[in-house]
């Protein structure tokens, strides 16, 4: 994949390694993680958004059982947040608007099938993002660490 901002976006070289030529694409999945040329997130919202959709599918046959919400919210917190979510640190800070708004929608439907609200896509992000921070400020042995104190200390 080549990530290249220019206007026009000129053609891309050739890239070949040990005599197979390498192939460039506009989206690659990584790690479950959507990534495209452009870093955009849309691809990746477009596929948490059908993920999200089919498990919040098993919400909604679960509560149709009448099971208690305690356990729709154990159900929410590992099958579908937990892929609503995924990587969320990575991608959380830089999403569109209108691809968060996509995502909290699905969150506020299953927080209505489980019967109670739930945190947001935005707090959720926010919230990861300064755990993992504040445990690499912790770690003096973390390879960021002395980059972060840096940074902290200005």
């Amino acid at each position: 994949m080549v990530v290249d901002f220019r206007r026009p976006r000129p053609h891309p070289e050739l890239v070949i390694i040990k005599g197979d030529c390498v192939e460039v694409v506009h989206t690659y999945k990584y790690l479950g993680v959507q990534l495209d040329d452009k870093l955009d997130w849309t691809a990746n919202t477009d596929a948490l958004c059908r993920k999200g959709q089919s498990r919040l599918y098993f919400l909604r046959r679960l509560a149709s059982f009448n099971i208690c919400k305690k356990l729709l919210q154990i159900f929410y917190q590992s099958v579908v947040a937990s892929a609503l979510l995924y990587a969320v640190v990575c991608w959380g800070g830089s999403l569109k608007k209108k691809d968060a708004a996509r995502l909290d929608k699905l969150v506020r439907k299953a927080g209505s099938v489980v019967g109670t609200e739930l945190d947001s896509l935005t707090s959720v992000a926010e919230r990861r993002t300064l755990n993992r921070l504040l445990s690499i400020i912790d770690n003096p042995s973390h390879p960021l660490h002395s980059a972060i104190s840096r940074q902290s200390a200005i």
